[in-house]
């Protein structure tokens, strides 16, 4: 297909870049709340029991651009997780870890966390508050022990005293290390794209972005669904017919399951290029191209692919 096709799908993507957020701004020393817009369902992390605080934020935005945390040193968790491009990794196809080593996937973004159910492409973690345990911990990212993160920390006078201000303790431990990272990761959200302001009414979709909102209301939104543009569910979407990663069967050991990924959300799409678990996708137009003539029969395949495929013509 050339360069002419699926402009209007894409006009209507493209709408959903924002720039992420964190809810401390300007705001006072007090307990804080996430603020989203009243059509967006309700948080399934609440913070009741780690309340938000402008020092907790700063303290876990510290924390996650320290490469303290990784095995030599030399990682953090942005170091994956780039803030211009909606806290993805957009400079390889897979990420990559201590030593150069090259993970089996490519770090997806990070906002609106508090509204994810599970975490991970294969859902292996059911948490915010324990997610940075994966990448922490394993051997191709940051390589190191809860242990001796600790160990680190509180042999740090700058970190125990800012630990101590927040959580009104002498030593850190894993608990106060996740609450922190988990006030900085959650207080990260995206509700301030265009198609936010078309649906408060302040500003109306172009004809182009009209036109491709029917299209992907017809096609797309049954797994990336609004206003959060995902659903989490776990879907196979026909990338492959044989499965170098099995996705989340690793998780589940089901068959049923082998190839299938969680459905990542389209805000800030623009930005969180290359695409897919394993980065094979450099543009938005390959995507679509995928979509529309690359999809790969297996037995996990999504139904929704056999029952109503995706047919768009050059206007």
């Amino acid at each position: 297909m050339n360069k002419t096709l699926k402009i209007s799908l894409i006009f209507f993507v493209l709408i959903f870049i924002s720039s992420c957020q964190t809810s401390e701004i300007e705001q006072p020393e007090q307990t804080l709340g996430l603020f989203y817009p009243d059509y967006v369902s309700k948080p399934v992390y609440g913070f009741e029991k780690n309340k938000l605080t402008h020092d907790g934020i700063q303290l876990g935005r510290m924390l996650f651009y320290d490469p303290i945390l990784s095995s030599d040193s030399t990682i953090s968790c942005g170091s994956c997780h780039a803030q211009a491009h909606a806290f993805a990794d957009h400079n390889m196809k897979l990420s990559i870890g201590v030593n150069n080593r090259m993970g089996l996937r490519n770090s997806p973004p990070i906002f609106n966390l508090a509204w994810h159910p599970n975490f991970m492409w294969d859902g292996g973690v059911n948490h915010i508050e324990i997610m940075p345990l994966a990448p922490l911990t394993n051997h191709l990212e940051m390589n190191e022990s809860i242990v001796n993160i600790l160990l680190k920390l509180n042999r740090s006078q700058t970190y125990k005293s800012k630990f101590l201000q927040v959580f009104k303790k002498d030593s850190i431990d894993d608990q106060m290390m996740y609450y922190a990272l988990t006030q900085f990761m959650g207080s990260i959200t995206s509700f301030e794209s265009k198609y936010d302001h078309v649906k408060q009414g302040k500003v109306a979709f172009s004809s182009s972005e009209n036109r491709g909102y029917t299209l992907f209301k017809t096609h797309c939104n049954s797994c990336h669904q609004e206003p959060l543009f995902t659903n989490f569910s776990f879907r196979n979407n026909g990338l492959d017919s044989v499965f170098k990663d099995l996705g989340r069967a690793l998780i589940t050991l089901n068959h049923s399951d082998e190839g299938l990924f969680k459905v990542p959300s389209l805000r800030n799409v623009a930005l969180t290029y290359p695409y897919m678990h394993d980065g094979r996708f450099r543009t938005l137009e390959e995507v679509i191209n995928h979509y529309t003539s690359g999809i790969k029969h297996s037995k996990t395949l999504d139904t929704s692919f056999f029952e109503n495929p995706i047919q768009l013509n050059p206007n």
